[in-house]
């Protein structure tokens, strides 16, 4: 698959990925357990381990974005790791709480409309049952987060600045360049080549023509370190290069939107406006 076709369906593609992965668990523990259940003759029917697990899938499904949210405050980075790790921890019990009620909740319409009565068995007991099984699950999720972010920021590139590293700051230390890592290799990305800039979770995505460059820092530095060389902050999340703006379309809710050369369409909050018409 190319690059460009990945970036463009991005967010479908990893939506994708978690529908499936969770989807092909809970098909394979529902196999094992009806395949315990007939050799233990535990006398279960057939469709219950499906509810159970299914169940417990699509509340998981669910969670992610919780999981996501926790970690785009909390992120897993020095020099905060070990205390956001602990964080982290603390947010498992909610995670697990949402999990159990929700996936008890499921199991208990399914089995009614099926003619049957769930029991979920002893709470206490069965709650810090599932809480030990959740918090493996929230740190593979993580996990997995974790590996996906670094393969695509190898396979992308990630840009820096040029004097990262140093003891002054980026904001300051930033030239007309950035470095970019990709695979193995380094090479310059001038910033005047950069049409635009976007909040991403714990970084800054970079649109230099139809590439796409994570940088990890901050909107409000990175908003310091380029007000000199020609960019504007139009939205809590976008940054503009003024030179690529072809016009400004006003909205009716007081908001506006950018249209650049390419055609993408960059939101202008109101907070902004009045600003970008004095750089303009």
């Amino acid at each position: 698959m190319k690059r460009e076709n990945w970036l463009a369906y991005r967010r479908w593609w990893e939506g994708s990925f978690w529908v499936v992965f969770l989807a092909a668990q809970a098909a394979a523990n529902s196999i094992v357990s009806t395949l315990d259940i007939a050799r233990n003759g535990l006398g279960f029917e057939v469709w219950e381990p499906w509810v159970w697990e299914l169940s417990s899938a699509f509340m998981l499904l669910l969670l992610i974005p919780f999981i996501l949210a926790v970690d785009r405050r909390f992120p897993l980075q020095r020099p905060y790791l070990r205390r956001h790790a602990l964080v982290h921890l603390g947010f498992t019990v909610p995670f697990s709480v949402l999990h159990v009620v929700g996936m008890v909740a499921l199991r208990e319409w399914a089995y009614a409309l099926l003619g049957s009565d769930y029991d979920f068995g002893h709470w206490p007991l069965e709650m810090l049952y599932e809480y030990l099984k959740d918090v493996r699950t929230y740190a593979t999720i993580l996990a997995f987060i974790y590996l996906y972010r670094f393969v695509l920021r190898r396979w992308q590139g990630e840009a820096q600045f040029l004097a990262q590293g140093v003891e002054e700051a980026p904001a300051e230390a930033v030239t007309d360049r950035f470095l970019v890592k990709k695979l193995g290799r380094e090479f310059l990305v001038k910033v005047a080549d950069i049409d635009w800039a976007e909040s991403a979770g714990n970084y800054v995505t970079l649109h230099v023509g139809d590439r796409l460059y994570p940088l990890r820092e901050t909107m409000a530095n990175l908003e310091k370190a380029l007000s000199t060389q020609g960019f504007a902050r139009v939205h809590r999340s976008a940054i503009l290069n003024l030179d690529r703006i072809q016009e400004i379309e006003t909205l009716e809710s007081g908001d506006a939107r950018a249209c650049l050369n390419d055609g993408t369409q960059v939101p202008v909050s109101r907070r902004y406006r009045q600003q970008l018409k004095q750089q303009l």
